[in-house]
């Protein structure tokens, strides 16, 4: 069926969405974190080329902070990348759920839940 069309506001609408069903309980222990969405990944110079990303967190998780992270740190940023996953999904409902699991998955990262664990919890 191929990628299925989603602009850039109704990407950003999925994106909201997602955001808004982390639980009030786990949101309001967020700290210092943007949300951001970019056409895709950019590889670095020491990264494989043909990285793809779905998702990307950057920062320090809230497991590792200590006193000193309070003085003047940059907020941490999740990115959320449009273009694979309009790619490898095949319809606006598969675009929803890999939405929400990609921002599931980079907010765990935000509160230390490395990848392995988040496999075993199905949010891989």
């Amino acid at each position: 069926m191929g990628a299925p069309w989603m602009d850039e506001d109704e990407f950003e609408a999925a994106v909201e969405a997602a955001l808004a069903r982390i639980p009030k309980s786990l949101s309001r222990h967020m700290d210092n974190v943007a949300v951001f969405i970019a056409d895709r990944y950019e590889p670095g110079p020491h990264d494989d080329p043909d990285t793809v990303l779905l998702g990307l967190y950057e920062g320090v998780p809230l497991t590792e902070r200590d006193s000193w992270y309070g003085a003047g740190s940059l907020p941490d940023r999740i990115t959320i990348f449009r273009e694979p996953i309009l790619e490898m999904c095949s319809s606006r409902e598969d675009v929803v759920r890999e939405v929400l699991v990609t921002v599931v998955h980079e907010i765990a990262h935000h509160f230390g839940i490395d990848d392995r664990r988040l496999h075993d919890l199905g949010w891989g």
